[in-house]
């Protein structure tokens, strides 16, 4: 299965070859302020098969003291994916092309999510990181 997907300037554009897994929204303070939204919405990808289809002299990263980091689009600004120790680690879902075929499995850290964010009933949600292998 080959998923693509694209900054908002449409400059950066990457292919996935295989499944999206584990897609998570993810609601600490931290992914408020890098997705200037309510939450994340990612899901991982096994590094070799991601790649830089083109733009990627466009791609600025930041890296935190954790050692997880995201790169972003010089031009437009548009959140494309995560990194961990200078690999891939996943991608925002926001920027994909077409139907990426995955659906979030779970809410993280949503005991920390902004005050004025309802999350509706029914959906599988953790106070903190959901526990290895949930």
């Amino acid at each position: 299965m080959k998923t693509t997907g694209e900054c908002f300037c449409g400059e950066v554009t990457y292919q996935v070859n295989g499944l999206l897994r584990d897609a998570r929204s993810c609601h600490c303070s931290r992914c408020r302020k890098a997705f200037s939204s309510q939450a994340s919405a990612y899901a991982l990808v096994e590094p070799q098969e991601f790649s830089w289809l083109s733009g990627d002299h466009l791609l600025t990263t930041y890296v935190g003291n954790h050692g997880f980091g995201l790169q972003f689009c010089k031009k437009c600004g548009s959140t494309l994916c995560g990194i961990y120790d200078g690999a891939i680690h996943g991608v925002t879902l926001g920027c994909i092309n077409g139907d990426p075929k995955i659906a979030l499995a779970r809410h993280i850290y949503v005991g920390s999510k902004a005050t004025w964010e309802v999350i509706p009933d029914g959906v599988l949600q953790y106070q903190k990181d959901a526990p290895e292998h949930a």
